[in-house]
C-alpha cells in the first residue's frame, strides 16, 4: 500500500514537477517583465510631458496586459487549453464594454482631451452648453467653476463631441460693442467721443487698431460698432467701464441714445350717410 502511494507520488512528481517549477519561474519572470515594462512606458511618457493621469493609466494597463498573457502561458504548461479562457475573456470584455459604452466613450474622450489639450486647467471655456473655468481634467469628467462659483462636472464625451470655445486660448481679445444713437444726433460727433474714450484708456491696444463704424440703420437708431483689442485679463474690466463711460460722455455731449419707438399714423375717414 505504502509502496503504491510512493510510486504515485514519484510518477506525479516526474510528470508535473518540472511543469510546476517551469510555471512558477514563468510567473516570477513574467511579473518582473511586467514591472519593467510599466516603468519603461511611464518613463517614455514622462519624457514627452504627458499628463500624469495618462502616464499612470498606461503603466497600469501595460502591467495587467503582460501579466494576463503570463498567467495564460503558465496554465498552458499543464496542458490546459487557453483558447477557451481567451474566448471567455473576450466575451466578458464585450459584455462589459457594451454595458459601459457611455463610460468608455467618456474615458476615450478624456484621453483625447489630455493628449490633444484643447483646453487646460485655468482656461475659461464654453462647451456642452455650459461655461466656466476649468478646475480639473479627469479621465471621465471635466470639472468647471462657473463665474458665480458653482461646481459643474461635465462628461468628457459631451465636451469632446461638441464645439469647444476656449476663451482663454489667446493672449488678446476684442471688445465688441453696439451703441445706438438717435437719427437726429451727429454721427461725426459720436465718432469723436468714442475715439476719445478709446484713446484715453491705456489698456486698449493700438495694434490691432481700434475701429468705430456705422453698422446698421435700425428702426429706432443708427447703430455704431465699436471694436477694441485688449489683453484677455482686461476684457471684462474694459468692456464694463467703457460701456459706462460711453453713456456718460454721450449725455455730456448731447448725443441721444434712443428708446425703441414706433410711429403710428391715424387716418380719419368720414362715414357715409
Amino acid at each position: 500500500m505504502t509502496e503504491s502511494v510512493v510510486d504515485q507520488l514519484v510518477a506525479f512528481s516526474t510528470t508535473y514537477g518540472l511543469k510546476v517549477i517551469g510555471a512558477i519561474l514563468l510567473l516570477i519572470l513574467g511579473r518582473i517583465a511586467a514591472g519593467l515594462a510599466r516603468k519603461i512606458v511611464k518613463r517614455m511618457l514622462d519624457r514627452t510631458k504627458t499628463d500624469p493621469a495618462i502616464v499612470s493609466f498606461a503603466g497600469s494597463f501595460t502591467y495587467v496586459l503582460i501579466l494576463t498573457f503570463v498567467v495564460l502561458a503558465a496554465l498552458a504548461q499543464f496542458g490546459i487549453q487557453t483558447a477557451s479562457f481567451i474566448a471567455i475573456l473576450g466575451a466578458a470584455g464585450f459584455a462589459v464594454g457594451f454595458a459601459l459604452q457611455g463610460s468608455l466613450a467618456n474615458f476615450a474622450a478624456g484621453v483625447l482631451v489630455l493628449v490633444l489639450r484643447p483646453y487646460k486647467v485655468g482656461d475659461y471655456i464654453d462647451a456642452a452648453g455650459v461655461a466656466g473655468t476649468v478646475k480639473e481634467i479627469r479621465l471621465f469628467t471635466t470639472v468647471l467653476a462657473t463665474p458665480d462659483n458653482i461646481k459643474i462636472m461635465v462628461p468628457n464625451g459631451k465636451i469632446y463631441g461638441d464645439i469647444i470655445k476656449n476663451i482663454s486660448a489667446y493672449d488678446t481679445r476684442r471688445v465688441n460693442l453696439t451703441i445706438g444713437i438717435g437719427y437726429g444726433s451727429s454721427i461725426q460727433k459720436a465718432f469723436e467721443v468714442l475715439m476719445m474714450l478709446i484713446k484715453g484708456d491705456t489698456r486698449i491696444l493700438s495694434d490691432p487698431a481700434p475701429q468705430v463704424a456705422v453698422s446698421e440703420l435700425a428702426d429706432s437708431s443708427v447703430n455704431l460698432m465699436v471694436h477694441a483689442w485688449v489683453r484677455k485679463e482686461d476684457y471684462w474690466p474694459v468692456r464694463l467701464e467703457l460701456t459706462r463711460k460711453i453713456k456718460e460722455a454721450f449725455d455730456a455731449n448731447g448725443i441721444e441714445i434712443p428708446f425703441p419707438q414706433q410711429v403710428v399714423h391715424l387716418i380719419s375717414t368720414e362715414s357715409e350717410n
